[in-house]
């Protein structure tokens, strides 16, 4: 993990770390934090914020700036997995925005 994650996972955690039923995992290269055992967000190189969304919803986040759909080697993941550029998270406001989205999904 770069210095630029390895700040962004510490205001992921900062953020989420009294919620409960939260877990932390090194995944495929990034630094997921879970929610009852399912994947919230993660962070990634470059501290590009990895988003878990339902598809309808990542359908409408797509249209916001900086936001693209994940690719993992070669294959794209879908709607439902998003990259929010580190630009776009620039406050702790901004970030907690995407926690929520996916905070909101994942109760869906």
């Amino acid at each position: 993990m770069d210095a630029a994650a390895a700040e962004m996972a510490d205001r992921v955690r900062a953020l989420l770390m009294s919620e409960p039923g939260l877990e932390e995992k090194r995944m495929f290269g990034t630094r997921a934090f879970l929610l009852d055992g399912r994947i919230l967000v993660g962070v990634r190189a470059g501290a590009v914020l990895l988003v878990r969304v339902t598809p309808e919803r990542g359908t409408t986040l797509l249209t916001e700036p900086g936001v693209a759909v994940a690719v993992m080697g070669a294959k794209s993941m879908g709607p439902s997995w998003l990259d929010v550029a580190p630009t776009v998270l620039a406050d702790d406001e901004a970030l907690m925005f995407w926690i929520d989205a996916a905070r909101e999904s994942a109760g869906a």
